[in-house]
């Protein structure tokens, strides 16, 4: 399927589509013979991970690290990090990192609300 529609069926842009491919997540695909990109299922469904894990709170940079292991995600549910049946280097530290920096700004957010509600409610 052509660019366009490869797009259409992850939901995202052709411009997305081409910078997920400049910056690793997507390897390149095959090429028709007048030189168009050409995608099959299989990069179809793993941009459909990709967007996924963007919308999660995942940046292209954490995805860049998980490049290799990203069609994993595309046969099925994974195992958890950390379990016994996860894979060595799975990614638990990306996703560590991504939790910690979660929980900053989930902890960030809380002090601001609880500091606004203080000042216009009177609220403890």
């Amino acid at each position: 399927m052509r660019i366009g529609e490869a797009a259409a069926a992850a939901g995202c842009t052709p411009r997305a589509l081409r910078l997920y491919e400049q910056r690793g997540l997507l390897p390149p695909p095959a090429r028709t013979a007048s030189g168009q990109r050409d995608y099959r299922p299989a990069e179809v469904a793993r941009l459909r991970v990709i967007r996924e894990l963007l919308g999660s709170g995942f940046t292209i940079e954490d995805l860049r690290s998980l490049a290799d292991r990203l069609h994993l995600l595309t046969e099925g549910p994974p195992p958890r990090c950390g379990s016994p049946d996860a894979p060595a280097g799975s990614g638990a530290g990306v996703v560590g990192r991504r939790l910690a920096l979660l929980d900053a700004e989930i902890a960030r957010l809380t002090r601001l609300r609880e500091e606004l509600a203080r000042r216009v409610y009177g609220e403890p």
